[in-house]
């Protein structure tokens, strides 16, 4: 959330997204509505992308893939 990305556009709405992050974007009335919106987008985005076993991005070094572990 550190790295979204918040817009005022002309209606006064805000829209907000996660440079890095395909898809997850929100937009609200306000700017707390907006990113309440993101939160829970960006879960959901998380949680579909482990279900599809999907590559997550590293953000700040900080790599939450799960990898297959050989012994």
């Amino acid at each position: 959330m550190d790295n979204a990305v918040y817009k005022k556009l002309e209606d006064g709405n805000w829209f907000s997204e996660i440079p890095g992050f395909q898809g997850v974007w929100a937009n609200g009335l306000t700017v707390e509505t907006c990113r309440k919106e993101l939160i829970e987008v960006l879960e959901e985005w998380i949680i579909l992308k482990l279900h599809d076993n999907d590559t997550l991005p590293v953000v700040n070094g900080m790599d939450i893939n799960i990898k297959e572990i050989t012994t």
